[in-house]
């Protein structure tokens, strides 16, 4: 057997273990609604901890791949068989380790910060990832750029080829701009300093309700005790739009704008320790950004710190540290309404309020997968159980038809009575659903449902894939 497919067996091995979420367990990890589909330790990645996590989707072939930080460097994992991922290899560290590490992706390229000194920012060409020969590799930086040390963040605005560097030694730790319309060539364009260090932030081209900022490029930066938003359009005539603080802070850590632009969901990482709390979420509403205003606070079902969370489709990922991952639906947010519909806990030893556990969470893959990346024990793939891949069958005897389908869907069956069909969207939510068929075939519409992927279970036993297009 050569090194090649050794290699690959032995990775493959050593991360498979998808488990349903059963009688509350999954895997051995407490979970609810979301199970896990795969994982890698610390050991298999070569590092002592890990950190923060991003994702990249191959623009030519769908391919999705998880990006991890880790203490000694950058790993890159290819999750296109979400049961059997791949470890591809890593990119070491600029200069020394550091338990911080940050990721951010533009245009096919990841783009690395560290708390390490000297360390800049790296540049990495994703696309190296589609052929790599021999996993897993050590990988070299495709290009660097070194107008600051050490940073705590980046941020990038998806629609803007520029990357937010902050908690650097300049600007006092503001945003430290850099130009990466040439990701092999980034370029110095700018920085902020007069509201001082900001430890995370989100850069949107805003389209919210507040119709004098539409179409600016607008920053909202977690600032230890307040949150600030400037107006960053002129990268050499940076304003401040506005900043607010909230009652019992601790240490305004990072947040993250609702879909329409009109709430901002902030974690403090100080609140639960020194005051006590429940997980604690802070919700702003900044309907006008010029005065923007506190909404609500909700408090969640255990004493873990909240570290990082994101919004997708209307639900909230929060990487709660030793909780895990809290999945809450945000959907009716205007009303005060915050449900938690899922976890999955990472970190079983305990919930308490302490630095243990998950990092963080990137949820915007298309397919539904979830990386977690957990400071103590490494990489992990989870999806909504609905959603599992464990249950997936070819069958010759089953036919669904068209697929893709512009709405109108048949299945067809030759040796099984069709008794119940469920539809999932890609958040495992059930938006269809028939039951007492008993006949061989049906048919049903999907026309007004959104266009992407949504997965049809048959008799509660086999599911496939359906696009709408």
């Amino acid at each position: 057997m050569n090194k090649l497919v050794f290699s690959l067996l032995l990775i493959t091995y050593l991360s498979y273990s998808q488990t349903p979420c059963n009688n509350g367990l999954s895997g051995g990890f407490p979970c609810e609604n979301y199970e896990l589909v795969s994982s890698f330790d610390l050991n298999i990645l070569n590092a002592n901890s890990g950190n923060d996590s991003w994702g990249w989707t191959d623009p030519l072939d769908g391919k999705e791949y998880a990006i991890m930080g880790l203490n000694n460097g950058t790993a890159f994992i290819d999750i296109s068989s979400s049961t059997a991922p791949v470890y591809l290899g890593k990119l070491p560290t600029h200069t020394e380790n550091s338990i911080w590490r940050d990721i951010k992706v533009y245009d096919n390229f990841a783009f690395i910060v560290s708390e390490a000194s000297g360390h800049g920012m790296q540049v990495f060409d994703l696309t190296r990832l589609r052929n790599v020969a021999n996993p897993p590799e050590i990988f070299t930086e495709d290009a660097h750029y070194d107008g600051f040390g050490n940073a705590h963040n980046i941020v990038i605005n998806p629609s803007q080829p520029f990357a937010y560097c902050v908690g650097t030694q300049t600007f006092s730790g503001g945003p430290h701009i850099v130009d990466i319309s040439n990701p092999l060539t980034p370029v110095f364009a700018g920085g902020y300093s007069d509201s001082f260090y900001t430890h995370d932030a989100q850069v949107i081209t805003y389209n919210g309700p507040d119709v004098d900022n539409q179409g600016k490029e607008i920053y909202i930066g977690s600032n230890e005790d307040e949150v600030v938003i400037l107006d960053v359009t002129n990268k050499s005539n940076i304003t401040l739009i506005s900043a607010i603080g909230y009652s019992n802070i601790g240490y305004t850590h990072q947040a993250w704008l609702t879909e329409d632009e009109t709430y901002l969901i902030l974690g403090d990482e100080l609140d639960e320790i020194q005051f006590g709390f429940n997980t604690r979420s802070i919700i702003f509403d900044l309907t006008d950004l010029d005065n923007p205003s506190v909404h609500m606070d909700y408090a969640g079902n255990t004493s873990a710190i909240d570290h990082n969370g994101y919004v997708k489709n209307g639900i909230y990922y929060q990487a709660s540290y030793t909780s895990g991952l809290r999945i809450l639906d945000v959907s009716d947010i205007a009303n005060q309404n915050i449900v938690e519909i899922g976890f999955f806990d990472t970190f079983p030893q305990d919930n308490g309020a302490s630095f243990d556990g998950a990092w963080n969470v990137y949820p915007f893959f298309d397919s539904g997968n979830l990386v977690v990346s957990d400071i103590n024990t490494g990489f992990y793939l989870l999806k909504n159980s609905n959603l599992s891949t464990s249950n997936f069958e070819t069958l010759d005897t089953f036919k669904l038809y068209p697929n893709p389908s512009n709405g109108n869907v048949t299945i067809i069956s030759e040796d099984f009575v069709l008794n119940d069909i469920k539809v999932y969207d890609q958040l495992g939510q059930m938006v269809f659903r028939q039951s007492n068929i008993n006949d061989f075939n049906f048919s049903f519409d999907m026309s007004q449902y959104l266009k992407g992927l949504y997965f049809v279970n048959l008799n509660n036993s086999t599911t496939q894939k359906l696009f709408i297009e």
